[in-house]
């Protein structure tokens, strides 16, 4: 050992009492914080008692479940389909997604006029994207409440305006099919409006139709009115089984009916759709348009009954300037709610209305 290792050896180490001190230290630095956290996690708790007792548990209650029966984006049929493989279901379609905002994804089917089915095999989604300006019309649809882009019915109508030479755009709001985020009118308007405005910047001259069903009839008049109000309008609308606002069709809804009888029934279930601020009021928002406006509906639609769109004809068409922008077409018994496209009229009528009013 030389005269260096004895001199390490030899030096004194750290006396004990310093190491306890550090120790203690850090001890009671932890219990500070932790006294901290506890009394932040005792105030939270605190709050969120107050604001649970604040209310009646009706108040809990129904506003969710109202929420869940108006959009019914908890059902998920058709199960087993692959909503990134729309050509499984329908040919000559791609899938893409849109981000209208952060942490929100829009899941699209692109199906292009049949015509051009075999052109577009093959092909990518750039290619698809491309072809918006072949000056054929593009319809976005915007389907009803529950399920996705993939349901039979919503298939079948893309497949008939496919055959009439239209592209077709079928979107999933948020919430819906694979589309990320909360589902809320607010939201859904956003949605479309990304949607639209995505639409017109790669369409050219091309018109772009908003065509909404049932529900989507609220979210694109709600688009709509923005749009109109941004300097923007719609290049035009087409309404299919629309209702006046929702708190309307709510209570008038079959089933809803049942319980109209009950004491204070009928205002719990108008107070909880305010208290999720879903109106989708498609009464106010006509009056404030000027796009072409065509309302179709079944005559023996009991759903949404047809009382319902004469009764927004009648208001968009006392609210427009120029009447021959607006149109209510009614079809006869035999469709229902959802088929109108059966109905071998259905593609004229909306070409011909289309064609009258792009001219």
């Amino acid at each position: 050992m030389d005269a260096r290792d004895c001199d390490a050896a030899s030096e004194p180490g750290p006396p004990p009492c310093s190491s306890v001190t550090s120790w203690w230290a850090m001890v009671l630095r932890n219990l500070r914080l932790f006294s901290c956290f506890c009394s932040a996690l005792g105030s939270k708790i605190a709050a969120e008692y107050r604001n649970f007792t604040s209310k009646s548990l009706k108040e809990h209650i129904f506003p969710p479940l109202m929420n869940m029966l108006i959009y019914l984006n908890c059902i998920t049929t058709p199960i087993l389909v692959d909503l990134k493989r729309p050509e499984t279901k329908i040919a000559h379609t791609v899938n893409f997604f849109l981000k209208p905002e952060p942490k929100v994804l829009l899941g699209i089917w692109h199906t292009v006029p049949s015509y051009r089915v075999e052109e577009a095999k093959g092909k990518c989604r750039c290619w698809y994207e491309a072809s918006l300006s072949d000056g054929n019309p593009i319809i976005i649809y915007l389907h009803g409440s529950g399920i996705n882009r993939a349901f039979c019915g919503r298939i079948k109508l893309t497949q008939v305006l496919s055959d009439g030479g239209f592209h077709v755009l079928s979107v999933d709001y948020r919430g819906f099919g694979d589309s990320t985020g909360t589902t809320t009118e607010e939201g859904l308007t956003t949605d479309i409006i990304c949607v639209y405005e995505w639409t017109k910047a790669r369409s050219g001259r091309t018109p772009v139709c908003l065509w909404g069903h049932s529900l989507g009839t609220g979210v694109a008049t709600n688009a709509a009115r923005v749009l109109e109000a941004k300097g923007c309008p719609v290049d035009a609308i087409i309404l299919e089984a629309p209702f006046t606002n929702i708190w309307a069709a709510t209570i008038n809804f079959p089933l809803v009916k049942i319980y109209w009888k009950l004491p204070g029934c009928l205002r719990t279930f108008v107070d909880a759709l305010k208290e999720e601020k879903i109106v989708f009021p498609n009464d106010e928002n006509v009056k404030f348009l000027s796009s072409p406006l065509l309302i179709l509906h079944g005559e023996d639609d009991r759903t949404v009954p047809l009382e319902f769109g004469k009764q927004l004809y009648e208001i968009a068409r006392s609210a427009y300037r120029n009447k021959e922008r607006v149109k209510m077409v009614v079809f006869p018994p035999g469709f229902h709610h959802d088929c109108l496209f059966k109905s071998p009229m259905l593609l004229s009528t909306v070409r011909d209305f289309l064609s009258e009013q792009w001219a």
